[in-house]
């Protein structure tokens, strides 16, 4: 649970208490998603050491969101995924040494750099995220086509709401 900081969220407890939160669908849910979770960090893993065997897991997202995105600056992208300048031009710098990504001048403003993958990054992250579908697609293939649409509406739901 995310503290406030005053008293270690407390309150934010007792409020959620009388509002359902001890009921079976929620511990049912936070059950699943701790599976879930758990599964991603470890795929997560297995899916950079495919793009190559010298990254982190944690720069994965971080290709997967150029590649989705196109160039963007590195203060955009420490700020999507979450870390600070120091961290993101860190992973940067190992990315750009194993050939992954490279640093260009943004068009719109000269003294700012954009972060593109390089075409042999556009290569790699295109082959493991096809064959991260595939493996979807295989262990869906009992699944409802409109199953599998509603589980991407509903995890998009999710990821909106956890944004907020």
């Amino acid at each position: 649970m995310h503290e406030d900081g005053n008293g270690g969220g407390r309150g934010a407890e007792s409020h959620l208490s009388g509002s359902g939160v001890n009921q079976p669908e929620f511990l049912a849910l936070e059950r699943e998603m701790t599976v879930l979770l758990r599964r991603a960090r470890a795929n997560q893993g297995e899916m950079a050491r495919e793009v190559h065997p010298d990254l982190e897991s944690s720069a994965y997202g971080l290709l997967v969101r150029l590649g989705e995105c196109g160039g963007q600056r590195a203060t955009d992208l420490a700020a999507f995924i979450g870390v600070g300048k120091a961290t993101m031009s860190r992973q940067l710098r190992a990315l750009e040494e194993l050939g992954l990504v490279a640093r260009e001048p943004d068009p719109a403003d000269g003294r700012a750099w954009l972060v593109k993958l390089t075409p042999e990054g556009q290569e790699r992250v295109g082959r493991v995220r096809d064959a991260r579908r595939a493996r979807y697609a295989r262990r869906l293939a009992d699944w409802d086509p409109r199953e599998v649409t509603e589980l991407a509406r509903l995890l998009h739901e999710l990821n909106r709401g956890m944004e907020k």
